[in-house]
């Protein structure tokens, strides 16, 4: 198998480096577009019947080898990243035209092939059963989300942020080889299924938790997020919608495929109270974060970060609601974190496209440069706004109906008794994190596309092209669909959650009602709305209308300084967010005593403390390290020659006592 997915492999990158440079996107295009529509249509065959499909098998030299197969999960996490993929590739033909003519051919072509590759390997990853096959497609993902970082290497803080995240990727790759060795070893098999066997027989938590570490550090799973702000804003934004949007949704799935194999019901509750409690952790550390960010992108990364919580959150309520034997707990707490999954890719890839949007049309992403941008951009300004909302969890959109189930798992958990302490643990995180949600998206749009422009360039821009907003079409169909036919959405998750718990997704009765009744709120509170304009613009068709001058509040010379800022609208909550995010600046702020102020310039920025930690953490190693290298630069080379015989007396050493081959 692997000659020929290599060889394949080597076409698709001959194919792209071959084409002129404006045709290479569709070159990618039509690769990803074909891979996508041959995955797709098999997951909706999959998820249409329930039979499981025998895709590959695999003969390796480590591990096992290993075979690919698409069952219902699998079927919706395939059809989650073939989606994403098509609107990203789509997106990235608009957003690099302005820098084609910066780029060598073989950069871009680079480029789209690491894009094409990212595409391939995720479907790889969704459909391999495990072992060696899984690693294989895993590492690619890697390697070829890494070169994607690296787009604009000329800067230095992309340089950095794509090492950091190589760095931190690779911890979790050690930790997952160690994890599918050890199954190896004790099984005969490193495929997921083999987990059941080895949980059955011995202690599941330590496996559980090297695989929940592995499968983190991709998620962005606190503390093992601190590469998604870093990685993120250094990106292209059709490359921060792919990864942010699909690409550590394969985190989730690990950590789901895992959990699904334990059995023993104290195991089940402690690994649902260890989800429960990573995923209130971080949920409100990401939202936190974010609210106090001055960069969208950014924004945008800790917001991932706090959404990887409220999928954790749901887990770990399906988790508990196994273990105590309740089957309408377990089916809205699964349902609910699957669905959010899918949820969060289509509005977090249309937030990210548009922040690409804001980008190349006015040069930056500070919110304190911004303002306005909804006169000059309407309908990037209208598709933010409805990405904004979803995130938000308003109706009718999709990110209502998902976090509606897990509210509803968790109250169903308090109602039966069962767990009470983490239930309502888990419903106060998620009520914090919602309303916190609420604020964060409040200052983002209304600093970015409301008020007057700050800048000349922003007051200068201009709507985006048409390829752009037909690329940002596509999430937008998937986030009104699921928001105004919850329950088609409901039978497809229903569906991949019974390849986690079958016995449970039985007992979804009680849940068809409940999204009956969203559907036709959702369908209400459109109507309202829709005879509510009319009769405002009925009523306001005979006014004479009048423009004016903004009211000053009694001041007679207001300008674009006399609005709020990213910094300035969230400064309530800065006392909050001052022990989680320290603020740093640079210029010199107003002074109180200063009543008539000159001109100042102040830029301020919120880091992480975990970020800290770990740079702190990671440049003292390097240190000492460095040092202790240090000493064996002797500059005589008797002692270079001793070294290499010290070498070699330890590799026969180790062979003479086997333990090397």
């Amino acid at each position: 198998m692997f000659p020929y997915l290599l060889t394949a492999l080597a076409a698709v990158a001959a194919a792209i480096f071959g084409a002129p440079l404006r045709a290479k996107a569709w070159v990618a295009l039509a690769v990803v577009a074909a891979a996508s529509a041959w995955a797709g249509s098999t997951a909706i065959g999959v998820l249409a019947d329930g039979a499981p499909r025998i895709l590959w098998q695999a003969d390796g030299f480590l591990l096992g080898g290993g075979g690919g197969s698409m069952d219902t999960l699998s079927a919706l996490f395939v059809l989650l990243i073939s989606l994403g993929s098509v609107a990203s590739v789509l997106y990235s033909h608009g957003y690099l035209a302005h820098s084609l003519a910066e780029k060598s051919p073989a950069h871009v072509s680079l480029h789209y092939t690491a894009l094409t590759v990212m595409a391939l390997s995720m479907l790889g990853v969704a459909t391999s059963d495990g072992g060696y096959t899984f690693l294989f497609f895993w590492e690619l993902m890697t390697i070829a989300s890494f070169l994607l970082i690296l787009y604009d290497a000329e800067r230095r803080e992309t340089v950095r942020a794509a090492l950091a995240y190589l760095i931190m990727m690779h911890i979790g790759f050690v930790l997952l080889v160690a994890g599918f060795a050890t199954l190896d070893r004790a099984c005969g098999s490193a495929d997921f299924a083999a987990l059941a066997g080895y949980f059955a027989g011995r202690n599941p938590l330590p496996l559980f938790l090297v695989f929940l570490l592995g499968f983190g550090m991709k998620a962005g799973l606190f503390p093992m997020h601190v590469w998604l702000p870093q990685a993120h804003p250094a990106a292209p934004s059709h490359v921060s919608a792919l990864m942010s949007g699909v690409m550590i949704k394969t985190g989730i799935y690990g950590i789901l495929r895992v959990t699904a194999q334990l059995a023993d019901l104290p195991a089940l509750r402690t690994a649902g109270l260890i989800l429960l409690g990573c995923g209130i952790a971080t949920g409100l550390w990401g939202i936190l974060l974010a609210s106090a960010q001055n960069d969208i992108k950014r924004l945008l990364a800790y917001s991932s970060i706090e959404n990887v919580g409220v999928i954790l959150i749901g887990a770990g309520v399906g988790t508990l609601g196994l273990a105590a034997g309740n089957d309408t707990v377990a089916a809205c707490g699964l349902c609910g974190a699957l669905l959010h999954t899918f949820n969060h890719s289509l509005f977090k890839s249309l937030l990210f496209f548009g922040a690409g949007n804001v980008l190349t049309q006015t040069r930056t992403l500070s919110l304190d440069a911004l303002g306005g941008l909804g006169k000059h951009m309407p309908v990037s300004a209208l598709l933010f706004l409805a990405g904004a909302a979803a995130i938000c969890a308003l109706p009718p959109l999709n990110g209502f109906v998902s976090e509606l189930l897990i509210y509803l798992g968790l109250l169903d958990g308090i109602a039966a008794g069962s767990g009470v302490p983490a239930a309502a643990a888990g419903l106060a995180a998620l009520a914090l994190i919602g309303g916190l949600a609420v604020l964060t998206f409040t200052k983002l749009y209304g600093t970015v596309f409301l008020g007057a422009p700050r800048t000349h360039e922003v007051a200068e821009s201009t709507e985006v092209d048409r390829v752009r907003i037909a690329a940002m079409a596509l999430p937008l169909a998937g986030i009104l669909l699921v928001g105004l036919f919850p329950q088609a959405a409901l039978d497809l998750v229903v569906r991949a959650a019974g390849a986690l718990a079958p016995e449970a997704t039985r007992g979804t009765a009680p849940l068809p009602p409940v999204m009956t009744a969203v559907c036709r709120t959702a369908w209400l509170l459109i109507a309202v709305t829709g005879v509510l304009y009319a009769a405002k613009s009925r009523a306001q068709r005979r006014r004479i209308r009048r423009t004016g001058p903004t009211w000053g509040c009694g001041f007679t010379a207001p300008n674009v300084r006399m609005q709020y800022t990213g910094e300035s609208f969230a400064e309530g909550l800065q006392s909050v967010a001052a022990s989680v995010a320290p603020r740093s600046g640079e210029g010199r702020a107003v002074d109180k005593s200063e009543l008539f102020p000159a001109a100042h310039n102040f830029d301020a920025e919120h880091k992480d403390r975990i970020d800290a930690l770990f740079a702190a953490w990671w440049v003292e190693m390097l240190r000492r390290i460095n040092r202790q290298m240090m000493r064996l630069r002797t500059g005589k080379v008797n002692h270079y020659v001793l070294f290499a015989l010290l070498f070699l007396v330890t590799v026969f050493l180790l062979s003479v006592f086997n333990l090397i081959r």
